[in-house]
């Protein structure tokens, strides 16, 4: 799921269709995007505390896709990761 991901996220980076939230995010430049996933970050820490599985569910959802957004941005992979996860395996 997370490699689709990545890769819509890429195609909204490259191709920059009109209406687009991503590509809206690769405009406004890394800040805004480093920004938004620490916003992001923020909700999921409250919704960890204080809120429904439903909403925990909802918020790690959103960190997943703004996580995706800046890696992309980045030139980083999700392959990246798992590859520096199973690195750290051994």
């Amino acid at each position: 799921m997370l490699d689709e991901l990545e890769g819509v996220i890429r195609d909204r980076q490259l191709n920059a269709p009109a209406g687009s939230y991503t590509a809206s995010l690769f405009a406004a430049g890394p800040d805004r995007i480093a920004q938004k996933f620490g916003e992001e970050a923020i909700e999921l820490l409250i919704a960890a505390q204080s809120q429904t599985r439903d909403r925990l569910i909802e918020e790690s959802a959103d960190l997943a896709y703004h996580l995706t957004v800046l890696l992309v941005s980045k030139g980083v992979s999700w392959q990246d990761v798992a590859a520096e996860l199973t690195r750290r395996q051994k």
